[in-house]
């Protein structure tokens, strides 16, 4: 029995020590790429693209139409592993944003608009 006990409280201690050094990104920023802001794009498929934030591991990705502030339509609200994805948009006014997080901590949003002509 005790030869049980011992390699249970070495793996509750290494999680624990896990939990201790998850880095905190809540003051990164997200630095957009593409599309820039206030760019115009021709439509079809546009590949939007932004940097990778240190020790983050998922990014939240959202597409509004014509803003978030008045969204007629949330266009795509995913998450991905990836700091690159591709969406068919129609002709419009968009706004786009991405924050990053990781299993303690997230980022504020950032934003930027396009227009597809």
């Amino acid at each position: 029995m005790k030869r049980l006990i011992y390699p249970i409280l070495l793996l509750f201690i290494f999680i624990s020590c896990e939990a201790i050094f998850i880095e905190d990104i809540s003051d990164t920023k997200v630095i957009l790429l593409a599309p820039t802001n206030n760019a115009e794009v021709v439509t079809g498929s546009i590949q939007f693209n932004w940097e990778e934030v240190i020790d983050a591991s998922e990014y939240n990705i959202q597409i509004a139409s014509p803003s978030f502030n008045q969204a007629n339509q949330i266009v795509l609200d995913s998450v991905t592993t990836s700091s690159i994805i591709t969406k068919e948009l129609d002709v419009g006014s968009y706004e786009w944003r991405v924050k990053a997080s990781n299993s303690g901590y997230q980022t504020n949003y950032t934003t930027n608009s396009f227009t597809v002509k």
